[in-house]
């Protein structure tokens, strides 16, 4: 196992070490919000969505929606955190434009899920680096605000209040990451996880997960500085920006012999800055208090059972399996891991075989994260728009295995099935692709080869043994690439010794 160099930043006094916590809010997978059935689909016509509880409407009572809470449970047992049968909803006090009830249902000091953890790697792209546990300090669920909409007047500010009540998991990690790479992985491997259980779908771009980033700095072995929140980051890169960004302001503002102020910032990417929002309210500030209208949460020992029973394999599980059940390389395991929809893809493809899973699992993976994941990335496509399907693949992949196509004629069947989504044995029949390991054909062809090159023919000969591999590739080209390799290298050997 490789160590990682601990992360530094130098100014002008010396190193300095960044400390970093991630509060991280995940819609919660469900068709109705936290305290109403209203629904939760993106990407409605503002305000379709929205019941009476969801616009504070006087005398309107909220119903825990026991989806949203068996998700969050199931996300907790998943980062093997503690599940506290006793929880509590409390109400978190402020005012603003698109929070209609002028308070926000959350949990603070009984949360329903407790200190879990996270295991992520230091070089995502090295299998035998340095693996470094990140704490979490809890999970609680929480109802979300509505949304400002600055853009639909040039002098008012409209409100949507689609997400309002559509419910939050809040997942607040200890400040245990020291580096922006560390921050970045955790944050993917959180979004693995919360895929894999299916309690969130993930996406930042839609605002379905996003962070809150807490960066201080201080000398190496020191105590925790004073911290920063950046609110709403909404994708990995950002926050890693956010983090540099940040720490380099606050470096520049103590060197420079200031102090840092305890506040809430924006992260502005046009100009990779943060900037100053709000003085940062501590609890009190919230006026928290118990919910009058909800009665605690008490969760029963047959719920607690089919939540964990529900649980599918995750993806650390998954990786050591494919690694030692099925052979594949550490990399490999780790590239189609690290997301749901490649590892399903990859278990379609081995189910399609037909074969027990060991005997192809190898050239699977390599098939997948070489040909496959080259042609999604230069087509700009996902793994669920891959044009292949996986029933293609694996009568792709048998091809091989029984001699039909060599590697290159693979490759020129494989380009055919993207443009045309034709299976690999039409396309072999069709335009007569079959790789042939006829030795009377490939001898006459040899020996072709062998009478218009007799310079590289006596060199060879002479000692020159590199030179066999300049036949190999002529023969092949002659047959345009159609011989059995191992037939080609058998007869060659033979003729020109």
């Amino acid at each position: 196992m490789t160590a990682a160099a601990p992360f530094r930043i130098e100014g002008a006094t010396g190193a300095w070490e960044v400390v970093i916590g991630l509060e991280v809010h995940a819609q919660v997978t469900s068709e109705a919000k936290l305290f109403s059935g209203a629904a939760t689909a993106f990407g409605a016509e503002p305000n379709t969505q929205v019941s009476l509880v969801d616009a504070a409407m006087p005398g309107m009572l909220p119903v825990p929606n026991a989806e949203c809470i068996r998700q969050a449970v199931r996300t907790g047992m998943a980062i093997g955190a503690q599940i506290n049968r006793w929880s509590r909803f409390d109400r978190k006090n402020y005012f603003y434009a698109d929070l209609p009830q002028g308070y926000q249902i959350s949990q603070l000091y009984h949360p329903l899920v407790g200190e879990g953890a996270i295991e992520i790697s230091l070089d995502e792209k090295d299998p035998d680096a340095e693996v470094k546990t990140i704490g979490v300090e809890r999970i609680h669920v929480e109802q979300d605000a509505g949304k400002l909409m600055h853009d639909q007047h040039p002098t008012r500010t409209y409100v949507d209040l689609n997400r309002s009540g559509v419910a939050l998991m809040e997942i607040v990690s200890k400040p245990d990451m020291r580096s922006p790479a560390e921050a970045g992985a955790y944050l993917r491997k959180l979004r693995a996880i919360l895929r894999y259980v299916g309690s969130c779908d993930g996406n930042m771009e839609q605002g379905s997960m996003r962070a809150d980033v807490n960066v201080s700095v201080r000398k190496p072995g020191e105590e925790f500085g004073t911290r920063t929140e950046t609110k709403n980051v909404n994708s990995v890169r950002f926050v890693m920006a956010t983090i540099e960004g940040e720490a380099r302001r606050q470096i520049d503002v103590l060197e420079s012999g200031g102090t840092i102020v305890q506040e809430t910032r924006l992260y502005d990417p046009d100009r990779n800055e943060t900037r100053s929002m709000r003085s940062k309210e501590d609890a009190h500030d919230y006026r928290y208090f118990p919910d009058p209208d909800l009665l605690p949460l008490e969760l029963a020992d047959d719920f607690l059972a089919a939540c964990e029973a529900s649980l599918p394999e995750l993806p650390d599980a998954k990786r050591r399996r494919y690694e030692r059940e099925l052979g594949v390389s550490a990399y490999n395991a780790g590239v189609i891991t690290a997301d749901v929809e490649t590892a399903r893809w990859f278990e379609a493809l081995l189910a399609a075989t037909g074969k027990p899973e060991a005997q192809v699992s190898k050239a699977a993976a390599n098939w997948l994260t070489s040909d496959l994941f080259g042609a999604l990335n230069r087509l700009g496509k996902d793994i669920v728009d891959s044009p292949v399907s996986p029933e293609q693949g694996a009568e792709l992949i048998a091809l091989v295995a029984d001699g039909t196509l060599s590697g290159t004629l693979a490759k020129q069947v494989f380009e055919i099935m993207l443009e045309t989504g034709e299976g690999a044995s039409a396309i072999v029949e069709a335009r007569g692709l079959k790789q042939t390991s006829d030795t009377g054909a490939i001898e006459t062809v040899i020996a072709d080869v062998i009478a218009k090159n007799p310079n590289q023919l006596a060199q060879y000969r002479g000692g020159k043994e590199a030179l066999f591999g300049f036949f190999v590739g002529q023969t092949m080209k002659a047959m345009a690439g159609k011989a059995n390799p191992a037939v080609v290298n058998e007869l060659l050997k033979k003729a020109l010794g």
